[in-house]
């Protein structure tokens, strides 16, 4: 099982690759560590936190994608009908942008660390953006 380490904010969670479900889109990702960016709340997807990546190219299809995350599964969304994104669901998310429904590709799941996913949201709701590194673990 493959993990990485997630700190956002004053937050750490441990999350596990998707890599049978989501196997190029894990890969991707994996070329990109260490990861470092913003994160700030969704504007349209309900308890959930994005990491805009613009109109940057990732090169990925769609593969395990949903479009109705769980609390902690973080979703690549690889562009298309809205820019790329992250989209990380700490509680009930319905993945949508300004251009109507979206669906991304599931491909990180957290398993240490949900208790505070919560507070983690309402965190970057009241207090704004947060750094979030991803690295290996």
């Amino acid at each position: 099982m493959s993990l990485l380490h997630i700190k956002a904010g004053r937050f750490a969670f441990t999350a596990r690759l998707e890599e049978a479900a989501a196997p190029q889109t894990c890969a991707r990702f994996r070329e990109l560590l260490p990861f470092k960016n913003q994160v700030i709340h969704s504007r349209w997807s309900g308890e959930a936190v994005w990491v805009p990546r613009g109109d940057r190219d990732l090169g990925l299809g769609f593969e395990n994608h949903t479009r109705f995350p769980s609390r902690g599964d973080i979703l690549l969304y690889p562009g298309g009908f809205s820019e790329t994104e992250i989209l990380f669901a700490y509680g009930s998310a319905s993945f949508a942008s300004k251009m109507g429904e979206l669906a991304g590709n599931h491909f990180l799941t957290v398993v240490e660390g949900q208790d505070d996913l919560p507070e983690f949201g309402r965190t970057v709701l009241w207090e704004g953006a947060q750094e979030i590194v991803f690295t290996a673990r």
